[in-house]
Formats: C-alpha cells, structure tokens, sequence
C-alpha cells in the first residue's frame, strides 16, 4: 500500500482511539532499519507510524554532511517507493525537535509539505513534533499554536509534548523529578490556546512518569492515571469525553498492565526506540562473534568474504527488529487490526 495520505492517517488514527489500541511508532535511521520496521508491521498485519529524529535525519543525509532536511527528504521519498511493496498503511512522522531546531527541521518541512500540496500532491511527512518541554508552558503553547496553524496549512498533523519527558534522546534530557506528572490545569491551558480540533489537528504527549533509555521494568515509575485526570478536566469544562488523542513515550521498562491502561485512556501512539535499536543491534553481534575469523583478516589470512558481506549481518539486524516490531503491535494491540 502507499505511505498514508492525510484522509488515511486520520482515519487510522481514528479507529485506534475508538477500538481501543495504539499504534507502534518505531524509530529508524536507515533503510535497513526502515524495511525492519515495515516488515514487521506486515508479519503483524498491523499498520503503522515510521518516525525520524533529528538525530536520525541528520545520519540520513549521510555522517559528513549532517543535514537534517537533506536527510527527512531522502528518506521520505525512499520510503513512498518501498512501502508500495508491503501490504500495510504506514505513515511517516517526525519525532523530538527541541526550540532550537525548529528553524532548521520542522518548520522547513512544512513548508515542503504545503509547497507540494498546492501542487496537488500529497504532503511529505504526515505529521511532526514540536517538543517544547525544554521551556516554560505558555512559551511552548505559543510555539505550538503558530505550528498547527502551518501543520494544517500542510495538511499535516501536529505532536506536541507537554510536561517533561525524562532521561536523555538526541541530546534532549530531562531530570527525573515531579515535572515528569502533567496537571489537569495544563491540559486545560492546552485546549484553550489549541483547541480541541478546531484550529487544526494534534496528537498531545501528556507526561506521567515516561523517561527515555533503557530500563529493567519497575524502575519508570508511571502514573497513567495522569491521563484520565487530564481527560476528565476538559470533559467537565467542555462536555466532551476523551477530547485528546495521547502519545506514549518513553515506553521502555512498562508493564503490559500500565500500557494497556494508557490505552484505555485514550493513547494512539506508542514511541519505541530503544528496544528496537537493540533487537537489530543483538543479530548482528551474534553474527560477528560467532564469525569472529571470517569477519576480520586475522594473522595475515583473508577472512571469509560471505560473512563480512554487510548484507549477512544486516538481514540478520532486519530480522531480530521486524520481530521487536511485530511483538509491539500484539503488545499494543493494533496486530490484525489493519485498514482494509
């Protein structure tokens, strides 16, 4: 199927929120990366969200030349010819962009976006990040409002993050401390600046305990009730029930239990990175050990060319993450759930 257009996106969206599952939004940095992610959303039947960050445009565009809308536009348009081929809608997304690499990453992309749709084309991304946790709320609502305007003007959707993520993702760190627990009274300020549709579509990373990195399970102390409590306040000030469609981040180290939970209160999308990066990363150490002599030249000898081939290693790193991937969209439940 093609990449989701923004009709698509919005229904797959849609559907996740009133059939109670979410969709996993999986991180990549290369192609390699990226055919694992849509392999796994297919083996899943799953649809999905392939996301980048800044980090991951900029090692798109390639290690020297490090630019971030070189790199988005690269993969974007590598990703429309080869998600043609598996059986599921994907839609594309940016993650995290702090302040400072607004000017440098999203904003230039929005304006690709609506460039290309009054040429009567689809948008290049489907939606992107605006990560104001760094600043103070009302400077990040501020931010946000003039994005959606430029996000709808795209006809893209906007993410946003308010309250504070913890732990550390491409240079973007947040302290672990009561900052990582949204209040109703910023949610309530949220819909007042953004609204509640009306001036454009969002998707808000409200914050309840999530941290960023790797952690045993236990140790991310989250609240989802952070959520409910959210919902609650703009159903009784606006009379309408779930009125916010959540993202998850910081995921790693959740139990099934407070995931699902999440859901049940009105999350969509599911960031995973961290566990991802591993499931490739694992094979592929698995490969060099066990070739240990055929993968280097060792003793003046010549090694074993079918194992120091990129291409053994790397299908096996497809493998170990189209596995993560698929075991995410069960955990989720959007596995069997794809758009017919």
């Amino acid at each position: 199927m093609p990449i989701a257009s923004p009709e698509v996106y919005t229904e797959m969206l849609s559907r996740a929120k009133s059939e109670g599952f979410a969709y996993p939004a999986i991180n990549v940095t290369s192609s390699q990366t990226l055919h694992a992610a849509l392999r796994g959303f297919a083996e899943a039947e799953s649809d999905g969200i392939v996301q980048i960050s800044t980090g991951g445009a900029e090692f798109l565009s390639g290690a020297s030349i490090k630019d971030m809308v070189t790199g988005s536009v690269a993969f974007a348009e590598f990703a429309r010819v080869v998600a043609d081929k598996y059986p599921v809608n994907i839609a594309l997304h940016t993650d995290h962009c702090p302040k400072n690499k607004l000017d440098g990453f999203v904003r230039p992309l929005l304006e690709i976006s609506k460039e290309r749709v009054a040429k009567g084309q689809e948008p290049l991304f489907q939606s992107h990040m605006w990560d104001g946790s760094a600043v103070e709320l009302e400077e990040n609502l501020q931010i946000a409002e003039e994005l959606l305007a430029a996000s709808k003007a795209a006809r893209t959707i906007l993410e946003i993050e308010v309250g504070v993520v913890g732990g550390e993702e491409d240079g973007i760190v947040g302290e672990i401390n009561e900052k990582l627990y949204t209040t109703p009274a910023d949610a309530l300020r949220t819909a007042e600046v953004l609204g509640l549709g009306e001036k454009g579509y969002y998707l808000t990373a409200l914050t309840f305990g999530n941290v960023h990195g790797s952690y045993k399970p236990g140790f991310v102390k989250l609240r989802p009730e952070v959520l409910k409590n959210a919902q609650d306040a703009i159903a009784e000030k606006h009379g309408t029930a779930q009125a916010f469609d959540f993202v998850f981040h910081g995921g790693s180290g959740s139990t099934i239990e407070e995931i699902h939970e999440a859901i049940g209160y009105g999350v969509v999308k599911m960031n995973i990175d961290t566990d991802t990066q591993y499931a490739y990363t694992r094979p592929v150490v698995d490969h060099i050990l066990k070739n240990y002599d055929g993968v280097l030249k060792i003793d003046g000898e010549i090694g074993s060319k079918k194992v120091y081939d990129p291409r053994s290693y790397g299908k096996a790193g497809e493998v170990g993450m189209a596995n993560r991937v698929a075991e995410a969209a069960q955990q989720l439940k959007s596995a069997g759930n794809k758009m017919k």
